[in-house]
């Protein structure tokens, strides 16, 4: 069934703290430049799941109702004025934030940066939690033959990971610390090793994620029972957004070495200033990503990185909340994923 044929559609709107409702809206009309995707899958994201128990992440608070979810793939059922036609039937990775093209920071490249963008489930605005969006076609992408429909909704996590390491510029030869060793730690863990570091320590205390990061070729420590400050780095990709795991990140380095503070904790943290000066640490954080859906199909579809596998839960969108907690609920989650329009058959 295409989006056309389904008036009105299905949404899982966020609807109070604590409350998803499954509910329906009006299919959608694409304006000029933009295209109608039927959604194939979404991905749940740590901020989805804060959303839904918080209400707020930092500045950002909910304006009830709203549509969570910002990792997902679908196909394209219908273009706007100004969108070649021949993209209908198209697979697609959804690029999640729109900026406004015309700003100093998006005439610079930073796009990610624009004080205006129009990001998925980032209040106010929705998210692709629903059978059908509406989407910029040029932050559509098209996805290539032989990547996986979850795959092309991973290119948004995977992204962060990307842009984690170009900001702290790994290359070969790279002692590289990734502390968190969640989905994000993991994406993070995937770009370093591609970028030809091979002697990537991850640190954590949940076991089940170790035993992948172990499997992906890193060395691991858990936390709970070992310290990891024993040996220096050149690059720290901080993903846990625990204040004294960043510190003693910090710790570890290297001289010139490079830190990069990708997860988010609380709004202040303290910094061993005297270490980082003497031994001329950069220290820089990551606000989302610019320019990496390309790179991101292009190694996916090389078989450069891999990502399938980190899939642990499929769910139709009437169990979103389910999803939502599955983070909370099994530690051996890493990355639930959302059907909207109901699960695939085998």
């Amino acid at each position: 069934m295409t989006c056309d044929e389904r008036n009105p559609m299905r949404v899982l709107e966020l609807s109070a703290p604590e409350t998803l409702t499954l509910t329906q809206r009006d299919v959608p009309t694409p304006g000029p430049g933009q295209v109608l995707v039927r959604m194939t899958c979404v991905g749940v994201c740590g901020s989805d799941t804060h959303y839904l128990t918080h209400g707020r992440i930092g500045s950002y608070a909910v304006d009830y109702p709203m549509v969570l979810g910002h990792e997902g793939a679908g196909v394209v059922e219908a273009v706007g004025e100004g969108v070649d036609a021949s993209r209908i039937g198209e697979r697609v990775s959804i690029e999640p934030g729109v900026p406004c093209r015309t700003c100093a920071q998006c005439l610079a490249g930073a796009y990610n940066l624009c004080s205006d963008m129009v990001f998925h489930a980032t209040p106010p605005y929705d998210g692709s939690l629903a059978e059908c969006i509406v989407h910029d076609a040029a932050f559509a992408h098209p996805v290539p033959d032989g990547v996986s429909d979850e795959a092309a909704a991973m290119v948004e996590p995977l992204s962060v990971g990307l842009w984690a390491c170009r900001k702290a510029d790994v290359t070969l030869g790279d002692r590289v610390l990734i502390t968190g060793c969640g989905p994000i730690g993991l994406m993070c863990l995937l770009a370093a090793r591609a970028r030809g570091a091979r002697d990537i320590t991850v640190v954590d205390l949940n076991p089940e994620r170790l035993e992948r990061a172990r499997a992906l070729g890193a060395r691991v420590v858990d936390s709970r029972h070992e310290r990891f400050d024993e040996r220096e780095y050149d690059v720290l990709l901080e993903c846990s957004g625990v204040a004294s795991v960043t510190l003693a990140g910090m710790r570890a380095l290297a001289r010139g070495a490079r830190a990069v503070l990708v997860g988010m904790g609380g709004d202040t943290v303290e910094l061993p200033l005297s270490a980082l000066q003497e031994r001329e640490v950069s220290v820089t954080g990551v606000f989302r990503y610019a320019n990496t859906w390309p790179q991101a199909l292009a190694m996916l579809a090389g078989g450069v990185v891999e990502v399938d596998d980190l899939v642990t839960g499929r769910f139709d969108l009437a169990d979103g909340e389910q999803a939502l907690r599955a983070g909370l609920d099994d530690p051996a989650s890493v990355k639930a994923m959302i059907y909207p329009n109901g699960l695939p058959t085998v």
